[in-house]
């Protein structure tokens, strides 16, 4: 659905009305079926939260977001595809590299990586474009040192990132392309098990590949969903975010003068919030009858949780279409909510406050051109801006 009739900082607008009109309603998707949408908060999370409805898009009835989604997850699934008692196995084996405390003692290394960029798109030519300087360099760096991929192979993974998560790719191509990521993170896997190096796939080389509690493509399909997952969305935050900001001058100046982290940490907060640039939302099927919003939704019958909405609701955030960087809300669920809540979520976060940070204390940022001729991704996974020119 289409953003280009609205602020390209809402969410579309038929999603908008749908929310204003019905509490759970019905769409048609691009292949005849008809899933049905859920808009406010309330229900968007119990829905997440329920363990009546599935996250196998192998289930019939699963709403696939277009061909590509369909075909891709017939050949592989992902972390965020399995249902209990199997996701929590493989979740278990990944959550101790994403706790709190561990995350935090990657920050020095992240305000290394962040500084040294910056200091490199400062000394080079003005106006920049901040996505391919900045925005997309930060989150790639920071994803090959913690997975232990090569950043010099980057142009290869972000091609393959770029294939995997644009709408209207061909079927073909998006299985090639994930196909090709498989066998290259495969590879990695063995020359880390004959070679372990203080890194997230040396780790799973030597305790699961090793030991044979994991295969080689089942380590590189959840290598793929990290290394994509984690590249994508916080490059597109960092970009679209800072758009955000700079087209509500005051809510900028508020960030830019601060020296408070507690501020940026919120300002990063309500970014989320208020952005929430999964274009497919959270996708689900039924798999007994259950009762959402007064709406019985029967078996069998797929249903999308719609994030952006969610976290837009007036019932929960006063004035939901205003940035208000001093919010609090930190409950909004753009991390999505329940036993499938975003696994990164907390090096998103930390990646985003370091970032904006360093952004607030670049004398004069500005963007250089006007808000209107920015060009967004109305067909990828994740929304973005393709280029943001920036002076200073």
């Amino acid at each position: 659905m289409s953003r280009a009739a609205g602020c390209p900082f809402d969410p579309p607008p038929e999603l908008s009305r749908r929310f204003r009109e019905a509490l759970v309603s019905r769409v048609k998707l691009w292949d005849g079926s008809e899933p049905w949408v859920v808009t406010r908060y309330s229900d968007v999370r119990a829905l997440l939260a329920d363990p009546r409805v599935s996250v196998d898009p192998g289930q019939p009835g699963f709403p696939h977001t277009n061909a590509v989604s369909r075909a891709r997850d017939s050949r592989m699934r992902t972390l965020m595809q399995m249902d209990a008692p199997e996701h929590l196995a493989q979740r278990r084996l990944f959550a101790p590299e994403f706790t709190v405390r561990k995350i935090a003692g990657l920050r020095p290394r992240i305000e290394r990586i962040v500084d040294d960029l910056l200091s490199d798109m400062l000394g080079g030519p003005n106006p920049a474009d901040l996505v391919a300087t900045f925005a997309l360099p930060v989150p790639s760096l920071v994803i090959c040192e913690l997975l232990g991929v090569p950043y010099a192979d980057r142009s290869f993974f972000q091609g393959v990132a770029q294939t995997l998560v644009m709408d209207q790719a061909d079927p073909a191509l998006a299985v090639a392309a994930s196909e090709e990521l498989n066998a290259y993170l495969e590879s990695l896997v063995v020359a880390k098990a004959a070679e372990p190096r203080d890194d997230l796939l040396s780790r799973l080389a030597v305790g699961q590949y090793a030991s044979g509690a994991m295969s080689l493509r089942e380590i590189a399909v959840a290598g793929q969903l990290l290394l994509v997952a984690g590249h994508d969305t916080t490059a597109s935050m960092i970009a679209l975010g800072l758009a955000a900001l700079m087209a509500n001058p005051e809510q900028w100046e508020l960030v830019r003068r601060s020296g408070d982290p507690a501020l940026v940490d919120g300002a990063v907060e309500e970014l989320l919030r208020y952005l929430s640039i999964t274009h497919t939302e959270a996708r689900r099927v039924a798999r007994a009858d259950i009762e959402i919003g007064g709406q019985l939704i029967r078996a069998g019958e797929g249903i999308i949780a719609v994030k952006s909405t969610a976290n837009r609701d007036p019932s929960v955030f006063l004035e939901p279409d205003v940035l208000d960087v001093g919010r609090k809300s930190r409950h909004h669920v753009a991390f999505g909510f329940g036993a499938h809540q975003c696994l990164g979520q907390s090096l998103a976060r930390l990646e985003l406050q370091v970032v904006f940070d360093a952004l607030r204390r670049v004398p004069g940022l500005r963007m250089a051109v006007p808000q209107a001729d920015l060009e967004f991704d109305e067909n990828a996974v994740f929304y973005r801006v393709r280029e943001l020119p920036v002076t200073w």
